[in-house]
């Protein structure tokens, strides 16, 4: 915002003969008579000069002057900051949206990889639930990959048991033809894969 110090190229706490010397030295830059060829900008120039002097020169249309732009000043200052608090809110809604979405994603990925579907399955569900396409062939990727590792780091499941499993008092158990399956425990693998993710269970 130009002020009218600026008009005369004077701080706003210039005394009123810096205020008349400078008046001067803009007016003779600025008259019309001294700028031939582009008198119509000189004269407009040298017109606000005139009315700056005019109001600067005066002490109390200067007082006037500085209480209304001061105030002038705060009020923009504060549209400016609600406007800027407004810009930030609205990003911070936009994450927290995105960020759901994400999470809702891997999620959806996760469990048909716990079902054993494939990366492609993974890749068309999440495109089918209005996922991009890029973020949806990211989380397909990680999603049956870690799984593929998990399947390959646990003991083969569909294995068939040599031998009964011993109870805790040394005898077998009640029923050979049972088969143990190992479980699945919580453990590093999937504090990797909720890491990875960045979602918490």
């Amino acid at each position: 915002m130009t002020t009218l110090y600026a008009t005369l190229g004077v701080q706003s706490d210039a005394t009123l003969d810096e205020i008349k010397r400078a008046y001067r030295r803009a007016a003779m830059k600025w008259h019309p008579d001294r700028n031939l060829g582009r008198e119509a900008e000189a004269h407009g120039v040298f017109q606000e000069i005139r009315d700056a002097y005019a109001i600067l020169s005066d002490a109390v249309q200067r007082q006037i002057y500085d209480e209304v732009f001061e105030r002038e000043m705060r009020r923009c200052q504060a549209e400016r900051e609600a406007q800027e608090e407004q810009e930030r809110e609205t990003q911070r809604e936009a994450q927290r949206v995105a960020q759901e979405h994400y999470e809702k994603m891997v999620a959806i990925a996760m469990r048909f990889a716990d079902d054993g579907h494939n990366r492609d399955v993974i890749f068309g569900v999440l495109l089918g639930r209005d996922c991009d396409v890029e973020l949806a062939a990211r989380i397909a990727d990680s999603a049956w990959a870690l799984e593929a590792s998990r399947r390959a780091s646990a003991p083969a499941a569909d294995a068939p048991d040599t031998g009964a499993a011993p109870t805790p008092g040394g005898a077998e158990a009640s029923n050979p033809d049972e088969v143990t399956r190992p479980r699945r425990h919580p453990g590093a693998f999937d504090s990797f894969w909720h890491g990875l993710f960045g979602i918490r269970s």
